[in-house]
């Protein structure tokens, strides 16, 4: 019986939010996130708040040329180290009497990482001659909660929506034109 497909559903679970709506749209994760510090601190129930990393792109950069004596020794330090944790686990077992079984195993270990190395870098016909570093970043991050708190996130940040800002705009518009009505006309609507 696995639990696989219960860890994947609990992991759904966990990142999903219902009907989320945006708070901000931030070029910075630091941006995002000091965001959803200040409703933090101001008791917004933060459980319900998301920080997407949107617009992915992967970079690579590339740290140096490959050569036979990089591959070489890369595999050469690496069948030590495993070398070497497979002669400690034999000290262990044999009440650490046995150090030349461990620098055996630090032998063989090292040839074996070294022959490995070699023949993978021969067999890959050398299409990649360089190392790299690569990793996905977002371009954009964008500050989501649920809906049912959006309202108390914008007044908490001064933020309101678009729709709340036209209904301002046309409110101060008719109070202008009722302003100005009033001084052309006296201030008699009703007469």
């Amino acid at each position: 019986m696995s639990t696989q497909p219960n860890l994947a559903a609990a992991r759904a679970a966990i990142l999903k939010l219902d009907f989320p709506q945006s708070l901000g749209v931030f070029d910075t994760y630091a941006e995002a996130q000091k965001m959803v510090d200040h409703l933090s601190d101001n008791e917004f129930p933060v459980q319900d708040v998301m920080i997407v990393g949107t617009d992915l792109k992967q970079i690579e950069r590339v740290t140096g040329r490959l050569t036979l004596g990089r591959v070489a020794m890369g595999g050469l330090l690496s069948g030590l180290w495993i070398g070497s944790f497979v002669g400690l686990v034999m000290l262990i077992l044999e009440g650490g009497s046995a150090w030349s079984v461990f620098l055996t195993t630090l032998l063989f270990g090292a040839i074996f990482g070294l022959v490995w190395a070699l023949v993978g870098y021969q067999m890959s016909s050398r299409d990649r001659d360089f190392t790299s570093i690569t990793s996905v970043i977002a371009t954009k991050y964008e500050v989501l909660t649920e809906h049912k708190h959006v309202q108390r996130a914008r007044e908490l940040l001064g933020a309101t929506d678009a729709l709340t800002v036209a209904q301002e705009q046309v409110r101060r518009a008719q109070a202008e034109a009722q302003a100005k009505w009033d001084a052309e006309h006296g201030g008699n609507a009703g007469a």
